[in-house]
């Protein structure tokens, strides 16, 4: 079997892409490089460079690559982002879903992984979110995820089409220490580039009502996320009844100041200011991945200390 991962020279796509080559499959990458980095893309993996919007540049790659699954990650991401362009956000995040759909059906090309996102859950009034909490996003981007999760199920109504959708919460870290986080608008990339430039990061809002008055997140190691995608995806080779969507975190919240803290551990001249609140930043979201747990057996692996330290090893080597 082969796998294309689309949006695979970004974060997390080329941490999946190295997941498949690991666990021995086959797997070529399709990007258009706008916002992944072509370095990023794994020594033995096939590359395709391409828009999702190109369905017929699609289709070629599934014919020449022998493709039987798509992880789907290709898209524009971040929340506040997506206010100020939302008509770039819908038509790259659900039309280029919509012609990926249709050339997959096309190409025969049966089984779907679907990069979802926790933005679907908008400002949660529970504590911990599972896979059935009520999907109130609140952006233009987890507008699009949500749109994209229906639009899956819809056309698996009229095709054989075996799929997940995957919400993941806060992915740090590094599985390699040639991968790094480059959006601006994440903490640690946020707070490297700051100590980068010679700068002291900011902490925005510490009045939340939480217990030290930061932000709580649940923060997942990407080379977790990594793995339970390609769990996922020989889940659905394999012809196994799983669910149709799963959320992907470790199940326990840590605040701003605790990810400052650990930081500090490794960075022992780490300094920072407090700033105002961010418009939109809920105080508290957490989820339970219980019934990935159950399902596939699959567990989180990597702790909070793993997380800065790979990260902060992987920037030192890129910058």
């Amino acid at each position: 079997m082969s796998w294309m991962v689309t949006g695979g020279a970004g974060y997390i796509g080329a941490h999946v892409a190295r997941s498949f080559l690991n666990a021995g499959v086959d797997v070529v990458v399709y990007d258009d490089l706008s916002l992944g980095r072509r370095e990023f893309v794994p020594e033995g993996a096939g590359f395709v460079q391409g828009s999702i919007l190109d369905e017929g540049r699609m289709s070629g790659a599934f014919a020449e690559h022998g493709v039987t699954g798509v992880v789907h990650l290709a898209a524009l991401k971040y929340a506040g982002v997506s206010v100020e362009r939302p008509l770039d956000f819908y038509e790259t995040n659900v039309e280029g879903t919509r012609k990926l759909i249709s050339a997959m059906v096309s190409g025969n090309v049966p089984n779907f992984v679907f990069s979802s996102s926790a933005a679907i859950f908008g400002t949660p009034d529970v504590e911990i979110v599972d896979e059935d909490t009520a999907k109130q996003p609140e952006s233009p981007y987890g507008e699009t995820k949500l749109i994209g999760e229906w639009l899956i199920n819809d056309a698996a109504g009229i095709a054989p089409l075996n799929h997940c959708s995957l919400r993941y919460f806060n992915v740090v870290g590094s599985g390699d220490p040639t991968i790094y986080d480059v959006s601006p608008y994440n903490l640690f990339p946020a707070v490297f580039g700051a100590l980068t430039e010679g700068r002291r990061p900011k902490v925005n809002g510490t009045d939340y009502p939480t217990a030290d008055g930061t932000c709580v997140r649940d923060y997942i190691h990407v080379q977790d996320v990594a793995d339970a995608h390609v769990a996922v995806a020989q889940a659905l080779e394999r012809g196994d009844d799983i669910a149709p969507a799963y959320n992907i975190g470790t199940g326990s919240g840590t605040s701003v100041l605790q990810i400052m803290e650990t930081m500090k551990n490794v960075i022992p001249s780490l300094e920072w200011d407090e700033a105002e609140r961010r418009p939109g930043d809920p105080a508290q979201i957490v989820t339970s991945s219980k019934r990935l747990a159950d399902d596939l057996g699959w567990t989180s692996q990597y702790d909070l200390a793993d997380m800065v330290s790979s990260a902060w090893e992987a920037w030192q080597a890129s910058h």
